[in-house]
């Protein structure tokens, strides 16, 4: 069986998405994440502060990663956010995943979007199913 680090490793050789966020992986296993970004001009909406889609796609990749640590393929089948603060340009955001709940078949997570100041910008939510099919 292959380690959490493996799996999101060959997760991440066809993710263009979270290569073009620039995501950085700090931390991985088993139904945790810790990852990092940082907010560039191509991530800015009119009002010139960070769309909200890039934290949730930050956490978004968290749930994933953090998910299919375990071994067996996970997708997303519902997701909720709440965004708490603007997030600006050159802003480092920190999404950390916790499992919260896991059976043979649904996977409950949390992901907490920080800035560089450690305040909270976003709360995220996440539940997957969980394949047989194994990485």
């Amino acid at each position: 069986m292959k380690t959490p680090s493996e799996i999101v490793n060959i997760m991440l050789i066809d993710d263009r998405f979270s290569t073009w966020l620039g995501i950085e992986i700090i931390e991985i296993s088993k139904g945790n994440c810790k990852l990092k970004m940082q907010v560039t001009n191509e991530m800015l909406n009119g009002f010139s502060i960070a769309h909200g889609g890039i934290s949730y796609s930050l956490a978004d990749s968290a749930l994933a990663f953090a998910s299919n640590a375990h071994g067996n393929h996970a997708v997303s089948i519902d997701t909720s956010i709440n965004h708490i603060q603007k997030v600006q340009l050159g802003d480092t955001l920190y999404a950390a995943c916790i499992e919260i709940n896991r059976s043979k078949r649904i996977g409950l997570y949390q992901v907490t979007i920080s800035n560089q100041n450690k305040s909270l910008v976003a709360q995220f939510k996440g539940t997957v199913s969980i394949s047989e099919k194994v990485w």
